[in-house]
């Protein structure tokens, strides 16, 4: 009989001695508990990200900003192209219709200087002619205010505005070599805007001329899936700066003719070329017109006493009020929607920056950038799709550069909408068949 019973393997004999091992039952130990995340407030994060990113933007707003400095005649002459170009345009495409694109840029280009060169002449003309009255009247005028300023409420000593002359004139002896070193200067810089304004006109013709297959080589350089967005951003900059630029062009119009027909009816000298000072100080807005109408005051002072005087600076609140509240908003309302805070503290931002350049520049630059960020957001894919081709989202079928809002090719219109309409009606068709 098997003593380990039918059906075991038999035991191996286990020595004297010998014990089984033990095998130790150990308790795990408890886990010490996870220390608490550290806890930082979401409106903290939030602050903290859009820190970070608005300081990256202004480090490449500020290297921007001084590269262009370094580079500032051909970045003004740019910029003087692109206002040729956005004055010119509608008369040269009014001219392609019945000549050639070349001869119409040649005659518009004729037509500008011609109107220029004319007013020029005209107020050189007109200043040469008048010069020795103005002079008389200018020094009669300075006996006058120096009369004037004996009286009351002022009652300051004679001979105020005299002494004041001989100080001015004894000062211009003196700082002979520091002037004769300024005027060399400034030919120097009369050097470099002629050079710059050459270069605006040699670009200004290209643009006028093929600026639409310009900017159609410049897209094609983009990647395909980027063209649509630049396409929209490059119109809605092109339509904001020129009707920013035909806008403020009319309103400085406007403002000189005001001003000129103001000061003929007081009988203020140097009418004419006192409205070309205001066309050019009207372009720098809110604070060009002013400045300009204080000189015109200077002048009726000098030359008519202080009642026209005062009536020039009533003039000054009329025609702001005039340019604010009328001019402002039916020429430039269509093309430019910025606040006047927002241009106030972009003139004072760019004459900050870059002097009486930076102002004329700063809101033309802040309109287009406002247009085209509002352009962008408007026609932002909706939420739950994604630009074709980028990270995150599905790829449309209709492949790289097909347009968002359009349906991907092999896509019926209509059965997408209807299916939109009714999602279940694709299973209760399967159902019945």
């Amino acid at each position: 009989m098997d003593v380990n019973g039918p059906g075991r393997p038999p035991r191996r004999p286990r020595p004297l001695g010998s014990r089984p091992p033990r095998v130790a039952l150990r308790r795990p130990r408890p886990a010490a508990p996870p220390e608490p995340p550290e806890r930082v407030p979401a409106g903290l994060r939030t602050a903290a990200g859009y820190a970070w990113r608005l300081g990256l933007l202004g480090v490449a707003v500020y290297l921007a900003v001084g590269v262009l400095g370094e580079l500032q005649v051909p970045v003004i002459a740019v910029f003087l192209a692109l206002v040729i170009t956005s004055v010119l345009r509608p008369l040269v495409d009014l001219l392609d219709r019945v000549m050639p694109r070349s001869l119409a840029v040649l005659l518009a280009f004729v037509c500008a200087v011609a109107l220029v060169g004319g007013v020029l002449a005209l107020v050189g003309t007109n200043v040469a002619d008048a010069w020795n009255g103005i002079g008389n009247e200018l020094r009669g005028g300075l006996g006058r205010i120096d009369q004037w300023l004996t009286r009351a409420p002022f009652h300051l000593r004679a001979g105020t505005v005299t002494a004041l002359r001989a100080k001015i004139g004894a000062f211009l002896s003196a700082h002979r070599s520091a002037l004769l070193t300024t005027a060399l200067s400034g030919a120097s810089t009369a050097v470099e805007m002629a050079t710059g304004l050459a270069l605006a006109v040699f670009c200004s013709v290209f643009f006028l001329h093929s600026g639409d297959r310009m900017w159609a080589w410049a897209q094609h350089q983009l990647p395909a899936r980027a063209r649509p967005v630049w396409g929209r951003a490059g119109r809605a900059a092109w339509h904001t700066f020129a009707g920013y630029t035909r806008g403020v062009l009319i309103v400085a119009a406007t403002n000189a003719v005001l001003v000129g027909v103001a000061l003929a009816v007081l009988r203020v000298p140097l009418v004419l070329p006192l409205m070309v000072l205001e066309f050019v100080a009207a372009l720098v807005p809110l604070i060009g017109s002013p400045i300009a109408l204080a000189v015109a005051a200077l002048v009726a002072l000098a030359a008519r006493g202080p009642v026209v005087a005062l009536l020039v600076l009533a003039l000054i609140v009329i025609i702001g009020q005039i340019e604010g509240h009328l001019l402002h908003p039916l020429v430039l309302g269509w093309s430019v929607r910025i606040h006047p805070v927002a241009v106030a503290l972009s003139v004072i931002g760019g004459a900050v920056l870059a002097g009486v350049l930076g102002a004329v520049v700063a809101v033309p630059v802040v309109s287009v950038a406002w247009a085209v960020i509002s352009e962008l957001r408007d026609h932002a894919p909706p939420e739950g799709r994604s630009v074709p081709g980028s990270r995150g989202g599905p790829r449309s079928r209709g492949g790289p550069g097909s347009r968002g809002d359009a349906p991907a090719v092999g896509d019926h219109p209509r059965r997408t909408q209807r299916d939109r309409r009714r999602p279940d009606q694709g299973e209760t068709r399967e159902r019945g068949g």
